[in-house]
């Protein structure tokens, strides 16, 4: 069986959703979620793996990442004028001034979510699997 295959098998263990663009196989699941009045946030694990027959090589990276949508109350502090509003909000925490391991974005979500997600073990699963097959495994960020 093809690596890529049993690279998928994984993640379809989570489950989570898989695609394929280009090489690049890209999934993610939702870890956790808020709701408050007229407002909801979800905190998602995105992790993306490529497949290097050549070099016998998997490139792994993963992420966490929040988005939010919903109504607000029109406080003064975020962009929204006095009264009721629309906002959705995205980012992802690998840029701007959230960025670092996903160790370290994990202690920063885990004080805004309850949420009991092992990415430490997918991680281990995927470099397991790709050492049983004769691959390197490297984790950077592509």
């Amino acid at each position: 069986m093809p690596i890529a295959n049993e690279l998928r098998s994984i993640v379809s263990k989570i489950p989570a959703k898989i695609s394929e663009k280009n090489g690049i196989y890209k999934f993610e699941v939702i870890v956790a979620e808020r709701k408050a009045f007229l407002s909801k946030q979800k905190l998602v694990y995105s992790a993306k793996f490529k497949v290097d027959d050549i070099n016998k090589e998997i490139i792994f990276t993963e992420m966490l990442k929040e988005s939010g949508a919903g109504m607000s109350s029109g406080r003064i502090d975020n962009d929204i004028s006095p009264g009721f509003g629309f906002k959705k909000e995205s980012y992802n925490t690998m840029s701007g001034s959230r960025t670092g391991n996903i160790e370290e974005q994990s202690r920063l979500f885990d004080k805004k979510y309850q949420y009991n997600f092992e990415f430490r073990a997918i991680r281990k699963e995927f470099e397991s699997k790709s050492r049983q097959n004769g691959y390197k495994f490297t984790y950077r960020v592509f």
